[in-house]
């Protein structure tokens, strides 16, 4: 099986149908409304933070115990 090279002429029409295509897409985009667009925005900060604060404790925690075992083995 072939594949059929595109022809160097066409790509200005190529590149208008594609452009058309977006703008007929974008029409049926169902955007959100701006109090989603706060409130989804404010879950993700408040998810951010909650994550780093978990990840801080995770971090201090295995650190914690791999220097007790590094000391207990080098002492």
């Amino acid at each position: 099986m072939e594949l059929e090279k595109p022809r160097e002429g066409n790509w200005r029409v190529r590149t208008r149908d594609y452009i058309e295509d977006v703008q007929s897409e974008m029409k049926r985009v169902s955007w959100p409304t701006w109090p989603q667009v706060r409130s989804t925005t404010i879950v993700v900060i408040i998810s951010t933070f909650l994550l780093s604060g978990y990840f801080f404790v995770v971090d201090f925690v295995c650190n914690s115990i791999i220097t007790r075992i590094i000391d207990l083995f080098t002492k």
